[in-house]
């Protein structure tokens, strides 16, 4: 059995993970990221919020990922967001950010 999962369906699942803390902002975008991205690889994923917790992390800022992550370069954002692309994924929304663990 497959139930396919709506925009508003999948940030609702991503947000009832608890261990997740997923805000509703960042559960919304990251489902347009998850969507978009089985868009583009024109696949169908399985629906993991397990996995999609440990691969993705929530931040108020670039700042706040910055010091959680232990990050010593340059505070400039642009810098942040570089270093941040060159090694895995950024999803910005309005009011945080969505970073994939690397």
């Amino acid at each position: 059995m497959k139930i396919t999962l709506s925009t508003h369906d999948l940030a609702h699942a991503l947000q009832a993970d608890s261990n997740a803390n997923w805000s509703y902002a960042g559960a919304r975008a990251l489902a347009l990221y998850l969507e978009d991205l089985d868009s583009q690889l024109d696949e169908e994923t399985e629906f993991d919020a397990c996995a999609i917790r440990c691969e993705f992390s929530e931040y108020e800022s670039l700042s706040d990922w910055a010091e959680d992550y232990g990050y010593t370069g340059s505070i400039e954002d642009d810098e942040i967001s570089d270093y941040i692309l060159d090694r895995g994924t950024l999803i910005a929304f309005k009011g945080g950010i969505i970073v994939s663990n690397f």
